[in-house]
């Protein structure tokens, strides 16, 4: 759809820039934002090549853990634009360690920067995507929600995400006689950045390749590909729904 604002949260690298380019192109205006820090350089990498392409393109810098972050980034995209009408809630980090291991920490800031952000984003956000023509909420999720493939365990990011599903679904109910759709893509295991965060060393990062049934990971460009589909005119029927992209890791 042409005359969109989007906002992709975690667009420095990996899935979140490999969207940002698959939906670049003129008429499109994109906010794309990254924590900060070491992420600066990489975002604006992004945000020239979607340039490049034609879209009008803004960063903001702002990390998800804070207070308020999310209400704090919607706000800055509308008084940019005095609109929003595409959400696509990408940012978040996995969590590779049992209970007993991991923190209670690690599991409030999973709780906050994936689940708490997106909710302080969409409260906000919701009378401009009321008055938007074409709005869109998409979510990032992961097979960790309901999946253990050769015993890797993420139990925190697994809540957090999880959480994540079922407001996204409560949100497509409350949503949908506005005519904005809110649906879920969830990856398998994906390619990282070489620059990017990795919860998994080389050798897990291959045995992952050979427990997926189509025996490669996901490239960050598969997911876009399906995120664009739900921004898209022609998914405007469906809602509450989640995509795994995963190359058959679900099906065992």
């Amino acid at each position: 759809m042409s005359d969109c604002v989007t906002l992709i949260t975690g667009a420095s690298s990996g899935i979140g820039a490999a969207i940002a380019q698959k939906i670049a192109a003129p008429g499109q205006t994109l906010f794309l934002h990254a924590r900060g820090g070491h992420k600066v350089e990489s975002l604006d990498s992004v945000a020239q090549t979607a340039r490049e392409q034609g879209a009008e393109v803004d960063t903001i810098l702002f990390d998800l853990s804070e207070k308020n972050a999310g209400t704090h980034i919607v706000n800055r995209v509308i008084a940019r634009c005095q609109r929003l009408d595409r959400i696509v809630s990408n940012a978040g980090f996995a969590v590779h360690a049992p209970v007993g291991e991991v923190t209670r920490q690690a599991l409030d800031q999973s709780h906050q920067v994936m689940t708490g952000a997106f909710f302080d984003m969409v409260s906000v956000a919701l009378p401009a995507l009321k008055k938007s023509t074409c709005g869109r909420i998409v979510i990032t999720s992961s097979f960790v929600v309901d999946q253990m493939p050769g015993e890797r365990l993420f139990p925190v990011t697994a809540a957090a995400k999880g959480a994540l599903d079922s407001l996204a679904r409560t949100l497509a109910v409350q949503l949908a006689r506005d005519g904005i759709t809110v649906n879920s893509v969830a990856p398998g295991f994906t390619q990282k950045d070489s620059s990017g965060h990795s919860a998994l060393s080389q050798e897990s990062w291959a045995q992952a390749a050979a427990l997926t049934p189509n025996r490669r990971l996901a490239t960050p460009a598969d997911i876009a590909v399906a995120v664009a589909f739900f921004l898209s005119q022609e998914a405007r029927h469906i809602t509450g729904q989640t995509l795994r992209v995963d190359g058959g890791l679900s099906l065992i």
